[in-house]
């Protein structure tokens, strides 16, 4: 991120036992068995309305929450990039959690509406940080003790933040979803750029009109992975869990390809295994959410997967980028203002419907879809 700032400058001028589904579960949405959720108050709340966003710098005036307010939202979904801390000092962390805090329309949305969270890079610890980043333990129990997750919730005992969270009753129950990008990430792979300057070949591309990609390349080591093995373990046993809706909040872009910035393209073999795992647990009703790039976006892929996949992103809150860039799997313009997302459910058994949309700052809603839950499931 600090890379794509200079260049925006430029251009300008645990595993746990008691998480998963009931024991008599067989397949995702077979079963009548109460599912088994991380804790949360709102959990028997029925969702009709649902907000996310992601990058909100502290420091800086925060006007978007006005119309986040003016939505009503049931429940908003932070994925990550929440703060910029970009530190090693767990004291610079803190600080900025409380700037975060003191802002007034985050804290009237936190008094007022169910939220949860996960993290990305700036609020893990460091730009683009991974697995080695040294001071991942204590960041992570700032994060969870910042946004109350209860002292007995197995959140609290796995290797990251991951968590999942069942909202509604049978028939309109909406799982939602929460990976960790972070705690187990193993290293980027830099782009060839044959001895360039990464910045100074990014400004030629932009000053020739130019979609500029970011700094990275796919990793091509099958051992390369952004969640772990344990975290994958735990995320298969999430998709086992009878749903109507499943939102996964993914900190970075999962459909987008190729982009060049942090993304699940990046780490081809764990996206493939991701298709792969809602093919094999026949998890219908799969949807992306998605942040970190500080644009908004829809891309769409409908090729070798088990039916048409969906990555709604929303970023930022405070943050913008200006600048092109590639995404073969594109379904919409792009919102270069901050933003946020939201979904609407229309509840209506086998004819339910989803508005996916992103509004700006100002309330006014700047792109929306309508996708039949019906035609989030794979052909029998």
């Amino acid at each position: 991120m600090l890379l794509r700032q200079a260049l925006a400058f430029a251009g300008a001028a645990a595993f746990s036992g008691a998480t998963g589904c009931a024991a008599t579960t067989s397949k995702a949405g077979t079963s009548a068995t109460a599912p088994v959720s991380d804790p949360h108050p709102a959990l028997g709340r029925t969702l009709v309305r649902i907000g996310f966003g992601s990058c909100a710098e502290a420091s800086r005036p925060q006007p978007i929450w006005d119309a986040i307010h003016e939505r009503q939202f049931d429940l908003f979904v932070f994925l990550g990039d929440n703060i910029y801390a970009d530190t090693r000092d767990m004291s610079v962390l803190a600080a900025k959690y409380a700037e975060l805090a003191a802002q007034p329309g985050f804290a009237r949305l936190r008094a007022e509406t169910p939220v949860l969270a996960i993290w990305d890079d700036h609020d893990f610890g460091e730009d683009d940080a991974g697995g080695d980043y040294p001071q991942k333990e204590e960041s992570r129990r700032i994060f969870l003790d910042f946004w109350d997750v209860p002292a007995d919730s197995p959140r609290r005992q796995r290797d990251g933040v991951y968590g999942s969270y069942v909202f509604g009753p049978p028939g309109r129950r909406v799982q939602v979803i929460l990976p960790d990008l972070r705690y187990n990430r193993t290293p980027l792979t830099p782009l060839d750029l044959g001895g360039a300057d990464y910045e100074a070949w990014a400004s030629k591309r932009l000053a020739a009109g130019l979609e500029v990609p970011g700094p990275y390349a796919r990793n091509p080591d099958h051992r390369a992975t952004m969640l772990g093995e344990r975290q994958w373990q735990w995320l298969e046993r999430q998709f086992e869990v009878p749903a109507d809706l499943r939102l996964v909040g993914s900190s970075v872009q999962v459909l987008a390809d190729f982009t060049g910035w942090e993304s699940w393209a990046g780490f081809a073999r764990d996206r493939e295994r991701l298709f792969d795992l809602i093919r094999r647990t026949h998890a219908n009703g799969v949807v992306f959410l998605s942040g970190d790039v500080h644009y908004a976006e829809l891309s769409k892929l409908d090729v070798n997967v088990p039916y048409p996949l969906w990555d709604l992103t929303s970023s930022g809150l405070t943050e913008e980028w200006k600048v092109p860039t590639p995404n073969a799997n594109r379904a919409s313009e792009v919102v270069t203002d901050a933003n946020f997302g939201f979904i609407e459910i229309e509840w209506l058994g086998a004819s339910t419907r989803l508005t996916l949309g992103i509004a700006d700052a100002t309330g006014r809603t700047r792109m929306s879809w309508v996708v039949e839950l019906a035609n989030l499931a794979a052909a029998r």
